[in-house]
């Protein structure tokens, strides 16, 4: 029986493997650089939901978490339009606390360069950001990245959290979409 991803993967670009022994070195140096601090981490939605509970299962030092969700993205869309907005904010009041920002991947840097400054504002002790994936060829603003999973191509990415028009988060891999199939 085929796999509903099938047609759309044009080929694995990181496999399971290689994500999760990254996520442990992610975890461990995480763990290493904020012993002490007990951060919070922001995940950013939707797509940073699987890279976080992955990497909070290598994280050892006490921390807590917490979630936005922003978009920049139409309904539908496969390229962001470069207006964000949040849909969701935080919880939690980060004045003076340690915030790592948890993403799935950051390519032109609008939305990530939005939300720190947006929680630079609100006066946390400190404020860096995790992704697993950087495309930085497609960067148009510049952002400061503390952990990074992946540096990747400018190729449209799907699978360990970022979407195909809303599916295919749940696959263990990171897949390319097939050439042909790319937005325009």
């Amino acid at each position: 029986m085929s796999a509903a991803y099938e047609p759309y993967l044009g080929e694995v670009l990181l496999d399971e493997r290689a994500i999760q022994r990254r996520v442990v070195e992610l975890g461990h140096q995480i763990s290493e650089d904020y012993q002490g601090h007990n951060p919070l981490l922001v995940c950013v939605l939707k797509g940073g939901i699987v890279f976080l509970v992955e990497l909070i299962k290598n994280i050892e030092t006490p921390h807590a978490i917490d979630f936005m969700a922003v978009t920049s993205y139409g309904v539908g869309a496969r390229e962001s339009s470069g207006a964000v907005r949040i849909v969701m904010d935080l919880e939690q009041n980060i004045e003076g606390r340690h915030v790592l920002i948890v993403e799935d991947i950051v390519d032109s840097g609008r939305t990530l360069h939005y939300i720190h400054n947006l929680l630079s504002a609100r006066a946390p002790a400190s404020l860096h950001v995790c992704t697993l994936l950087n495309k930085h060829e497609r960067r148009v603003v510049d952002v400061s990245l503390k952990y990074v999973g992946f540096d990747i191509p400018d190729k449209f990415v799907f699978g360990f959290g970022l979407d195909l028009d809303e599916q295919f988060r749940n696959l263990p891999f990171v897949g390319v979409l097939k050439a042909g199939l790319a937005p325009a």
